[in-house]
């Protein structure tokens, strides 16, 4: 059996408008709850806490992503109409963990099972095994209800989505769903609201909207940075949704991945990614590329790096879920590989800002070793040569 070489590195981000990725098939990890949404997860300590929603969120946790047990149901002060989809976690450093949570209210439209989701904020204690509700902080606007509609599920409503926090703390940018409206508001969309309103949300969320930050929460207008194709009301329904974002520390980049649905039932036609630098300029997103036809939904990035990786925060090989099972690792990179007889050929483009080859052998709890093999340079490009065995172990590469 051939020795498999994963290749992993870093692209400078102003040369990428779509972030170079590559699925490479794994043994099979799913999450320990039903899943029916995106999936938070966080740290604290040594201990990686993670929920899975569907109608009601669950908590696990353990060592790591690949030892999560204690699965329960997480509670909430209050009940609400409708379920709950807990979407995303942001732990403070107090310690205090907020959540936003995707609602589904029931008799929107008598005699039909159609809804109209709303977003909603609650905070935990004790690392979200119990609930206090802040509180809707997201709506559609009036009027928007459409109870004809014949996608299968929603008449209207924002929902579907995952929450980023700036890197100077300041700023909470909502990626969202939006269902509701003419076709200009259908789509992906964004809000924010000041981090230093987490305790006090209702009506500190401003939805982007004609160039500015200015549309209220609560009832506003909204202009979607990805617009859908065809109406959400139609059974021929043509749009991205489910929006999940992470950090990539080794694009240096914001990561976006979305379903897109085509038909009633939602019919998923693939998953797209895009990429940015900027939380704060919802117009730095390029058109997203199609990463994978077909697929499931909720299509997900969890890091593997221990004490940080989670759904927000991912290194250059983290794990690729959908709808909560990963059979792939994605791979973020600029690595080149082929085979010149016994021999395995490494390069990369010598403009990079990255010189350092390293290796491991195990991805869950890696330690990089820095290739002692000489380095040659052909033409714009790095070279390493490795001559294989056939006991060479499985070997992951990076650049640095």
């Amino acid at each position: 059996m051939k020795t498999l070489f994963v290749l992993l590195a870093a692209l400078a981000p102003a040369t990428l408008p779509a972030p170079p990725v590559n699925l490479q098939s794994a043994p099979r990890l799913q999450f320990p709850n039903q899943t029916d949404s995106n999936s938070p997860g966080h740290w604290d300590g040594s201990q990686f806490y993670l929920f899975n929603s569907a109608v009601q969120p669950f908590r696990s946790y353990g060592s790591n992503l690949f030892s999560l047990s204690n699965t329960s149901s997480v509670s909430f002060n209050n009940t609400v109409n409708g379920g709950r989809w807990m979407e995303a976690t942001w732990r403070a450093p107090d310690g205090t963990l907020y959540g936003w949570y995707h609602n589904e209210p029931s008799g929107l439209c008598p005699g039909t099972t159609l809804t109209a989701p709303r977003i909603g904020a609650a905070k935990s204690s004790n690392n979200g095994a119990n609930w206090t509700d802040l509180g809707i902080i997201l709506q559609a606007r009036s009027g928007t209800l459409k109870c004809t509609a014949s996608n299968g599920y929603f008449a209207g409503g924002h929902g579907d989505f995952c929450v980023m926090l700036d890197p100077a703390g300041q700023y909470l940018y909502v990626f969202f769903s939006t269902y509701a409206g003419d076709l200009s508001e259908q789509g992906v969309a964004m809000a924010r609201m000041a981090w230093s309103d987490r305790d006090a949300p209702l009506g500190k969320v401003w939805k982007w909207y004609n160039g500015d930050w200015q549309s209220a929460g609560l009832g506003g207008n909204v202009s979607p940075i990805f617009t859908a194709t065809v109406a959400w009301e139609r059974p021929d329904c043509d749009a991205l949704w489910g929006p999940s974002v992470h950090w990539n520390h080794y694009l240096q980049q914001y990561i976006m991945l979305l379903n897109r649905a085509k038909g009633t039932g939602w019919v998923q036609e693939g998953i797209y990614i895009t990429a940015s630098t900027n939380l704060a300029d919802p117009l730095s997103w390029p058109t997203p590329q199609k990463l994978l036809t077909g697929g499931a939904w909720y299509p997900q990035v969890v890091g593997l790096e221990q004490g940080e990786g989670t759904d927000k925060s991912a290194g250059a090989a983290a794990r690729f879920f959908m709808g909560g099972i990963s059979d792939y690792e994605i791979l973020f990179g600029a690595l080149n590989i082929t085979h010149a007889g016994d021999d395995l050929v490494i390069s990369w483009p010598t403009n990079l800002p990255y010189s350092v080859l390293r290796h491991t052998t195990n991805l869950s709890n890696a330690q990089w070793l820095t290739m002692t093999n000489p380095i040659t340079i052909s033409g714009a490009q790095y070279r390493v040569t490795n001559t294989l065995s056939p006991n060479s172990p499985t070997m992951f590469f990076r650049l640095k």
